[in-house]
């Protein structure tokens, strides 16, 4: 739960809010972003970390459903890495990492199909519909949403210095996407809950990064945006201020003078890689802010870091 501090804060707002007057000014301020979004598609990365508290899921299903009734397309695919790695210890399977990412052998994917495929994905549907939505849980499985290929990594021995073959076992990266099924489910009232696994041409199963495999949809949807939501509030300075906007050319000298540095390479250089593609742009949000998702879409400073292509985005 949130602690009383940011409880005292959202009541606070609340109450400044509740007046009609300060409710019409808001909704009056919002036409011209509603206007940008009509009946476009936005892909929300719903991340593990993000998912803990009770209160916030609610908000943020509340938001998803808002976003269907005012024209948008919300396309939803979740993390679940806290999840998964609660399960595993319950079951006590002995999970180990590897340059980030979880090395998963076949005991451990049926493991991270089951909760992420299945309660993970059935809780958040049922959080969407509970609040009035009409929302339904697949995986990259459905309808071959997601063809994967074994992920092939390489790092440094640090004893030789030389490069060598990391195997990461059942991890894999998108190959190809059909998005068909999903195109046909935001045609309809029906929102998609999508569950990041994938399956090989031979009809093995890859448990795939949530944010590779949004970005990967995002780029085949040719989607509006494309919104990350983690447990940080964007991508800091130096001096440890938010960085509102950057473009490709700025993110990459960032990472070049060291601005950006540690997990935050990765997940650039993976939007960077989803601009390139033709989505107007990628947003990193703080998923655990109440509303980051409206606040990010519905008003004029947005609520994190937008990395595009163009310096004059719309």
């Amino acid at each position: 739960m949130m602690n009383k501090n940011k409880n005292a804060e959202l009541e606070a707002v609340q109450q400044a809010l509740s007046s009609p007057h300060a409710q019409a000014k808001i909704l009056s301020e919002a036409l011209p972003h509603l206007q940008r979004y009509d009946q476009q598609t936005v892909v929300i990365k719903y991340g593990g970390h993000a998912m803990g508290d009770p209160e916030l899921s609610e908000f943020f299903a509340r938001d998803i459903v808002l976003l269907k009734q005012a024209g948008v397309n919300p396309v939803v695919v979740h993390g679940g890495g806290p999840q998964i790695g609660a399960m595993l210890k319950r079951l006590r399977i002995k999970s180990e990492f590897a340059d980030g990412l979880r090395i998963t052998d076949k005991e451990t994917v049926e493991i991270v199909e089951m909760v992420l495929a299945g309660s993970i994905n059935k809780q958040i549907v049922a959080n969407i519909n509970k609040v009035g939505g009409n929302a339904v849980g697949i995986s990259g499985k459905d309808a071959n949403l997601m063809i994967a290929r074994k992920l092939h990594k390489e790092v440094e021995d640090p004893d030789s210095n030389l490069m060598k073959a990391l195997d990461l076992g059942f991890v894999g990266e998108p190959h190809h996407v059909n998005p068909h099924i999903v195109n046909v489910i935001i045609n309809s009232d029906i929102i998609p809950v999508i569950a990041p696994i994938g399956m090989s041409e031979d009809g093995e199963t890859f448990n795939i990064n949530a944010d590779t495999f949004a970005g990967a949809l995002a780029s085949a949807l040719r989607a509006r945006r494309l919104l990350l939501l983690t447990d940080v509030e964007g991508v800091l300075d130096k001096q440890g201020k938010l960085i509102e906007v950057m473009t490709r050319v700025e993110a990459r000298a960032f990472i070049k003078d060291g601005t950006i540095t540690g997990g935050m390479i990765p997940k650039i250089e993976s939007c960077l890689k989803v601009v390139d593609t033709g989505v107007d742009a990628v947003v990193i949000i703080n998923g655990k802010v109440p509303h980051a998702v409206l606040l990010e879409l519905f008003t004029k400073h947005g609520a994190g870091t937008l990395l595009h292509e163009r310096e004059n985005l719309a």
